[in-house]
């Protein structure tokens, strides 16, 4: 199984895409979140993952920074569905209160020969908090982070090896998930900035964390692989090593601060 960060960043970001990333086992992949905007073909097309093998989605919540990206794939798929050269179903998983949202733009914002499509060929798939699904031949269990904000899933998938990877959304872990994050091989966690720059650029008032207390959860979990994302970019030359050297600090498993594009062999 292979991850690639299409993107690491956080909503407002200019020096990378906002966070998403994509599973892949050999055709088959599983996306999770778009981004905001049109640059998710691009970031796909450059991970060399065709539209026409890709069949899932998941969007974490209504944010823009992960469901924008999402409206330009539903075009680019009914499009394929209306030239012939887009087969199967495109599966979009989500938490119930966000089809209706995403229903509303696309019509709002797509032609009628695309949108026709939705409840057939495109299909809004609502899923409940400890349901399990099989996605691209993985067990695949959502909850709710309990988000202070907007309604948000996380997940985690376990691969047919035994491995399992949780990410938590992109807020605080929540100690009433544990059930889930328990006993994970990996942890994918935001970190908003490094704990020594909270005071710039304020994590907590949006209800984000740091490098620090994102590593200390991962080291109280006992999470051997952590993987920190969506994150500021104002130095996104320095970042991997500035967010590394703090953390390294915090947490002694072994820890990641992918660029966009970057891909781990799970």
């Amino acid at each position: 199984m292979k991850l690639t960060m299409l993107g690491t960043g956080n909503a407002t970001v200019t020096e990378c895409y906002n966070t998403c990333f994509v599973f892949s086992e050999g055709e088959k992949h599983f996306l999770v979140d778009t981004g905001g905007g049109n640059q998710i073909l691009k970031r796909l097309k450059d991970a060399k993952i065709k539209l026409e093998n890709l069949h899932d989605i998941f969007i974490t919540h209504e944010h823009i920074d992960h469901l924008l990206g999402l409206i330009w794939l539903i075009r680019i798929v009914g499009q394929g569905i209306n030239k012939g050269t887009y087969e199967g179903t495109l599966n979009i998983y989500c938490h119930e209160g966000l089809i209706p949202v995403i229903d509303t733009i696309t019509k709002l914002t797509i032609q009628k020969k695309v949108v026709k499509h939705i409840g057939k060929e495109i299909r809004m798939i609502p899923v409940k908090a400890g349901e399990l699904r099989e996605i691209i031949g993985c067990d695949v269990t959502f909850f709710d982070i309990h988000s202070t904000k907007a309604k948000q899933y996380g997940f985690t998938i376990c691969f047919p090896e035994g491995k399992k990877l949780t990410c938590v959304g992109d807020e605080p872990y929540n100690a009433e998930n544990y059930e889930y994050v328990c006993e994970s091989d990996w942890l994918m966690h935001e970190a908003f900035c490094l704990y020594s720059e909270a005071e710039k650029f304020n994590p907590y008032e949006k209800h984000h964390s740091t490098v620090k207390e994102a590593c200390e959860t991962a080291q109280e979990l006992r999470v051997p692989n952590l993987i920190l994302y969506h994150t500021e970019d104002k130095n996104i030359e320095r970042r991997k090593q500035l967010y590394m050297q703090e953390g390294n600090s915090y947490y002694s498993g072994n820890l990641y601060v992918p660029d966009d594009m970057e891909v781990f062999e799970l």
